[in-house]
Formats: C-alpha cells, structure tokens, sequence
C-alpha cells in the first residue's frame, strides 16, 4: 500500500478547507493511505514514511506562511538526498496573487528533487482589507472541488505506481 501524506497550515481556515478537500477525495482510492498533517506537526520522519505528497499553504506577505517555511526548514537538510523523485502536488491560498508563494514552494521541492506531477492551484479569496484577511474564509465548492481533483489524482497515481 502507498502513502500520500497531505502537509498544510491554515491561520483563517481557507488553506485547511483545501487539504481536507484533497484529503477526503484521496482517501477514495482504497489502495492508498492518507495522512493529513499540520505542518507544525510535521516531522521528518513523517514525510520519510510518505511515498508522496500534498503540500497546501497560504500566502502570507508575498510568501510561503511562516509556519510552512519553518516545517520545510526543519525538513528540509534531515532528508536532502532520501526523497528525491518522489511525486509531489502543492495548493496554495491567497488574498490577491500567490505566485510568489508558487514559486518558493516549487523551488524548495525542487531542491529535494522532488518530482512536481500537477500544476499548483492558487486558490484566491481576494481578502484585500485588514477585516477580510484576518476573517475566516470560506473556500468555494468550485475551489474544493479542484483541491478534491489534487487529492484523487495523487491517491491513484501512487496506487498504480504511475507517479
């Protein structure tokens, strides 16, 4: 059996809604088990048990929240060289443009040679005021919906060993 291991942080709720989208449409491929982790939880061990991965993040000031980055540092050295090719996907949540948050997150798989095998979402609440981006957000079901589609893919491709 193959593990999908769904890492995320969430400070509003939007970037959970996400993960448990994918989490729960991954967890319909039955030849495939799914964990669903905060990143604060994380552990390199966590991830060295996984076969691939889901990483799902806010944008926080035109990068990867605090709390991710400081998973994917503490990761980051104690699995350099253990994980490379491993299929990864990555969500990413944010108030206006979320590229930056891409782009980073995509850069740090890259270091691990992992190997990306879908195009990262940005999932935009448009959150433009100190009100709406402190809010809790609430993900649309078009949204859910392409984050469900990311957990499913993963789940498959792993249980018939074409990722």
């Amino acid at each position: 059996m193959k593990n999908l291991l769904i890492t995320y942080y969430s400070f509003t709720g939007g970037t959970q809604q996400m993960a448990e989208a994918a989490a729960e449409a991954a967890r319909g491929e039955k030849e495939t088990r799914t964990t669903i982790m905060r990143a604060e939880d994380c552990q390199p061990s966590d991830m060295l048990d996984a076969d691939g991965y889901i990483f799902a993040t806010p944008e926080n000031l035109a990068a990867i929240a605090g709390v991710m980055k400081a998973f994917l540092d503490r990761c980051y050295y104690p699995l350099l060289g253990q994980i490379e090719g491993r299929p990864y996907a990555a969500m990413i949540c944010a108030g206006s443009d979320g590229e930056n948050a891409r782009t980073q997150l995509e850069r740090i798989a890259t270091g691990w040679r992992l190997k990306r095998v879908m195009d990262t979402p940005i999932i935009c609440t448009h959150a433009q005021t100190t009100e709406e981006i402190l809010a809790p957000k609430a993900i649309g079901e078009t949204d859910k919906a392409q984050c469900a589609e990311i957990g499913a893919t993963m789940a498959a491709g792993l249980a018939m060993g074409i990722f």
